[in-house]
């Protein structure tokens, strides 16, 4: 039997062992590179797309191709660092959608989990399982896992949205299922707000029922609630040191994330604010709601404007500064942060400056 201490002075042994294993669909531990180390480095690259190149893309891309050609028309944001895989992370993805005005991206469902948040429009809506969900810039709409959805412009002018899923994950585990519709969009069963007015009032819910999904009842945050609270809390507290004043979209019924895969944040740098520097093992997705800033993400500066979209790998050093001396700036989030921490594999620590 070959010993350890034999490994150097046996090659030809070794070599013949290894040829032995590799037709056995078999391999050594010891020579793997891939079996981790004493801490992760993200494949991942941390990256920015600008809202100026990716707009006329889009318009580009709508004039090209119709919602009847393409099941959605989204122009996917794909990380440099990862070959061959459609993530911005390892686990997330994320893309831009359009749809022009009277188009309608038809229904369907799958078990990937799906957020919208929005970038620019006039109106339209999202229906998810026969409820007209309004799609308004800065507003988050939820199109959970298996959920019927569709997309509708009402309006003269492009809806455009970021798409964030955790398609990534869904498709490491195998478990990706997707159904058309019967129909190119759903009957509208439900009246438009009525998940707002039944799950978002704060601390209150209705005690007739009690939600049995484990995904949010809230399917849509509106933009002007979710900005008056960051706004009120920027005049009565600190925040964190290392993300300024941050909120988590959460469900309300639960007071956990608002889908089981994605957790959804939204924070407020004020003028001229410094994060601290902090890693932790949630991959994230950023979008720039309003203003302007730069983030460090492992030495490398990202500097961010309006509606732009830029991503922090796992465990990656990162931290934020506002530009502007004079105007907050506003970021929205989507992490894998759940998923993480409901295997406890969740870890968050500061590091260096």
């Amino acid at each position: 039997m070959l010993q350890r201490s034999d490994i150097a002075s046996a090659p030809a042994e070794l070599d013949a062992l290894y040829h032995s294993l590799e037709a056995r669909a078999m391999a050594p531990l010891w020579t793997a590179p891939d079996v981790g180390g004493q801490e992760p480095r993200s494949k991942a690259a941390p990256h920015r797309w600008r809202w100026q190149e990716i707009r006329p893309l889009a318009l580009q891309a709508a004039a090209l191709v119709g919602t009847k050609q393409a099941e959605r028309r989204v122009l996917r944001l794909m990380n440099p660092g990862i070959s061959g895989r459609s993530g911005t992370t390892n686990t997330l993805f994320s893309g831009i959608q359009i749809v022009m005005p009277g188009e309608v991206a038809r229904a369907h469902r799958h078990s990937p989990s799906a957020l919208r948040l929005v970038i620019e429009g006039e109106g339209g809506y999202t229906n998810v399982n026969g409820e007209p969900l309004p799609m308004l810039p800065g507003d988050l709409v939820l199109t959970p896992n298996w959920t019927w959805h569709d997309h509708t412009n009402t309006t003269a002018k492009p809806m455009i949205w970021l798409d964030g899923l955790d398609l990534p994950l869904v498709n490491l585990l195998e478990a990706a299922f997707f159904e058309e519709y019967s129909a190119e969009r759903q009957e509208l069963s439900e009246a438009q707000g009525v998940s707002l007015a039944l799950h978002g009032g704060g601390g209150l819910q209705p005690a007739w029922e009690r939600p049995s999904s484990r995904h949010s009842p809230l399917l849509h945050y509106p933009w002007p609630q979710t900005k008056a609270s960051l706004d009120r809390l920027a005049g009565a507290t600190a925040g964190s040191p290392f993300d300024g004043v941050i909120l988590e979209y959460v469900n309300p019924a639960t007071g956990g994330p608002c889908m089981p895969t994605m957790g959804c944040f939204v924070q407020l740098l004020r003028p001229g604010e410094r994060t601290r520097a902090h890693r932790h093992t949630t991959g994230t997705v950023y979008h720039a709601i309003q203003g302007r800033g730069v983030s460090e993400v492992d030495g490398q500066e990202l500097d961010w404007a309006d509606k732009d979209v830029f991503c922090v790998p796992g465990w990656t050093a990162h931290h934020h500064r506002n530009l502007s001396n004079t105007e907050p700036a506003y970021l929205f989030s989507f992490t894998d942060a759940p998923v993480l921490r409901s295997l406890d594999l969740f870890r968050e620590e500061p590091a260096g400056d």
